[in-house]
């Protein structure tokens, strides 16, 4: 159970990883463009915002890459920063876009649900 916790724990890292990526260098490409279904004008725009979401993002990954490295004993920082993160994305859900619930929110609250299950 461990193990499975584990890997949803780093898959939801590497998203938020990836969500850095999104939002501080790629907001303005149309990869970019795409993701967040805006305009060229929105995204100019809106960069900087983007940018401090992004660094946001960033801080969320380093946090449960850090509470894997502190392996068993790590298991506080593991849930407070998939606390985290399930908070950020219900609240995106609910004010931004239901698909956040999915790809943010229903991974973080997996990997509570699985981390909790393997305490021990």
């Amino acid at each position: 159970m461990l193990l499975l916790a584990h890997i949803v724990i780093a898959l939801v890292a590497l998203l938020h990883v990836w969500f850095l990526v999104l939002e501080v260098v790629l907001w303005e490409k149309p990869v970019g463009l795409r993701a967040f279904g805006q305009t060229r004008e929105m995204a100019a725009a809106s960069k900087v915002l983007a940018a401090n979401q992004g660094l946001y993002n960033g801080f969320l990954a380093a946090g449960l890459v850090w509470g894997l490295w502190l392996g068993p004993g790590g298991l506080g920082v593991k849930v407070f920063f998939l606390g985290c993160v399930l908070v950020a994305g219900i609240f995106g859900g609910l004010t931004a876009s239901r698909k956040i619930l999915l790809v943010q929110a229903l991974p973080a609250g997996l990997g509570l649900v699985l981390t909790w299950a393997a305490r021990g």
